[in-house]
């Protein structure tokens, strides 16, 4: 890593968009990745994969930091935690494994569609319909499929499980902080095959910057997280969920 081009004017916009990004995804649960992912790619031009490794690697401390924030506001839900993370874990090692062989361009259009109808339709359903909170009937695949998924694209731990959740109608802020929480030991784990295959040389200023900026953000995600109405939440969720979608969508059927 080279700190000799790390200087405040350089890292300034990064630290920007980590934040944002981060507040985004402590409070919804998703779109750190998709936001950093985009800035990286489009922005700065780095190759989609150096991109996903680099946001990552990110993600590992800004979701510890995010995670612990969720626990000391007790967004946490510890059975549905343990319900998730062994599948989440599972689904990460075989998409980093099978990353090399399977390429997960040829797959995202449909994901990328299916989130956009979950979208809409929580979208839809915080508008008209006051939700009702339920037990989840649906988890351990929901976390196998979430972190192939999240492993082989760069993404979709957040738009999958979160989403998933929310529409089986349990707790908005159980969801976010139970799904955030897990998300830092998928990403440890993703990052890890990362480095091993790609090591840190290119670890680059634009991340840098996101890793401050996400850090920096984390806590406050929690918070917002708890103190949004469900009501509320579940809009912000289809919201952003089905605008990143139908981008993500474009891009991968387009360029």
């Amino acid at each position: 890593m080279d700190f000799s081009q790390l200087d405040f004017a350089t890292l300034l916009p990064f630290i920007g968009a980590g934040f944002a990004a981060q507040i985004v995804d402590g409070a919804l649960g998703m779109a750190f990745g998709v936001i950093c992912n985009t800035l990286l790619v489009a922005v700065i031009g780095l190759p989609p994969a150096r991109a996903s490794a680099n946001v990552h690697i990110v993600e590992t401390f800004t979701t510890a930091i995010s995670g612990i924030s969720h626990f000391v506001s007790g967004n946490i839900d510890k059975g549905l935690f343990l319900r998730l993370l062994i599948p989440g874990f599972v689904g990460g090692v075989t998409g980093a494994y099978l990353l090399t062989n399977i390429d997960g361009d040829l797959v995202k259009p449909f994901v990328l569609g299916y989130l956009i109808c979950i979208g809409i339709y929580l979208l839809v359903r915080g508008i008209l319909y006051p939700p009702q909170v339920q037990k989840p009937k649906v988890v351990e695949p929901l976390g196998l499929i979430g972190g192939f998924l999240d492993a082989m694209g760069g993404g979709g731990w957040g738009p999958i499980v979160t989403s998933n959740l929310l529409v089986q109608g349990v707790e908005p802020r159980k969801v976010v902080g139970t799904v955030n929480s897990v998300e830092f030991f998928l990403t440890l784990t993703v990052s890890a095959a990362f480095i091993v295959n790609l090591g840190l040389k290119d670890f680059a200023v634009a991340t840098v910057g996101l890793l401050i900026g996400g850090v920096m953000a984390a806590p406050f995600g929690a918070i917002m997280a708890k103190r949004i109405p469900t009501k509320v939440l579940l809009i912000l969720v289809g919201t952003v969920l089905t605008i990143t979608s139908v981008y993500g969508f474009i891009r991968a059927v387009l360029l």
